[in-house]
């Protein structure tokens, strides 16, 4: 499905289809938008190329998996960049790609299925004001898309909160389970973002031809600034939520050891306790008939007193050395 919206010079803005594109030509004072949702099917293609985009970016674009980046062509600047069909409480993401061109006047966006940033800006009062910059329009799609992430990511924070006061609590063992599988899926974000915060630094840094500089002149420099700090604070925020993760997993195994070890410890502790009064109990239990011992009448109080004599050294051995 393709739908456009065409600003004229005096600011008024029309939406339709892909008739508006004749329209856009022959009025050079004007701005474009056309949004493709969907498959892009043979007649999609055709008319991406007839509107000046490189081949091998519309190949790029079609891809489901593509890593994000940005290109500069003479005609246009494609971008790449991965936005969120749905991101779950556990932080599973289920990307979506988002191909962007951007020229002078002209912004074509694709995406396979509904897109909640393109949606959003088409029913923007303000859109009309965007669009009088192309360069414009297209950093504030990545700019709202960024900002998405970032809402999930602050919202995770207090998760993270709660796993950590909690993890001494009876549901430690399901808690584990929930920073695994946390950890495991802020990897993939960290690596996603890694790439977005290399084409905002792009951006930001070069201009990356329209989205930036244009005659010389430092357009949009604000929001090309503001895309940077965005990403770079997603890509610092998933770092960190992945070592906190990991570093509350080691805790956890850690703590683990050490109450394994205090009850090992214990353990060994009683049973050097009682092998010397095991020792006294089998030698004294063996059959022989010629025991000097066991003809005394005072034998058994005395056998007890010294066992007990024993136990109680050792117990004060392990206190003293702090074993206890």
């Amino acid at each position: 499905m393709i739908q456009t919206i065409l600003r004229t010079a005096q600011g008024a803005c029309s939406m339709g289809g892909v008739e508006q594109v004749a329209t856009w030509r022959d009025q050079p004072d004007t701005c474009l938008w056309v949004d493709i949702e969907g498959e892009l099917a043979d007649g999609d293609v055709t008319l991406l190329e007839q509107l000046g985009c490189d081949p091998l970016s519309i190949a790029d674009a079609q891809r489901s998996r593509h890593p994000p980046k940005i290109e500069a062509f003479d005609a246009n600047t494609f971008i790449l960049f991965r936005g969120i069909a749905h991101l779950g409480e556990d932080l599973e993401l289920q990307p979506q790609q988002l191909g962007i061109w951007v020229s002078s006047r002209l912004v074509i966006s694709t995406h396979r299925g509904h897109s909640v940033s393109i949606s959003r800006f088409w029913s923007d009062p303000g859109l009309g004001d965007m669009l009088q910059s192309a360069g414009e329009l297209a950093l504030h799609l990545l700019l709202y898309a960024s900002g998405r992430y970032l809402e999930r990511l602050l919202e995770f924070e207090d998760t993270l909160a709660e796993l950590e006061d909690g993890l001494l609590s009876s549901r430690s063992e399901e808690q584990m389970k929930e920073l695994v599988t946390y950890r495991s899926h802020l990897r993939r974000l960290r690596r996603v973002f890694n790439y977005h915060r290399t084409v905002a630094e792009t951006i930001w840094q070069e201009g990356a031809g329209f989205p930036g500089l244009a005659d010389g002149e430092d357009e949009n420099a604000h929001t090309r600034r503001n895309l940077y700090d965005r990403c770079e604070r997603l890509h610092s925020l998933s770092s960190m939520y992945y070592e906190i993760c990991g570093d509350l997993v080691e805790g956890y195994i850690s703590l683990s050891s050490h109450n394994l070890n205090n009850t090992m410890k214990i353990l060994t502790i009683i049973s050097a306790i009682f092998v010397p009064l095991t020792f006294l109990a089998g030698i004294y239990g063996m059959n022989f008939e010629h025991m000097p011992e066991l003809g005394w009448r005072y034998a058994y109080f005395t056998l007890l007193a010294v066992m007990a004599s024993v136990a109680i050294a050792l117990f004060v051995l392990f206190r003293r050395i702090r074993w206890l």
